[in-house]
């Protein structure tokens, strides 16, 4: 059986903690920031952890099995 290989957009997107856990950035900070309330902006910056529910589909488009 051949090497699967890793979906491209993933693996630009989503990244590993150090105990396994996929990380991803928040959506909705890249433009028309300037309606937008500094405490919005503030909590969409930085990362957080997959959820649950959608932790297996990351999963096979990183090749992680």
């Amino acid at each position: 059986m051949p090497k699967l290989k890793t979906n491209s957009g993933a693996k630009k997107r989503f990244s590993l903690t150090g105990t396994g856990k996929i990380k991803r950035h928040h959506a909705y900070h890249s433009h028309i920031l300037t309606k937008k309330t500094k405490k919005q902006k503030r909590n969409l910056d930085g990362y957080v952890i997959v959820n649950r529910a959608n932790r297996k589909q990351v999963r096979d488009l990183l090749c992680m099995r």
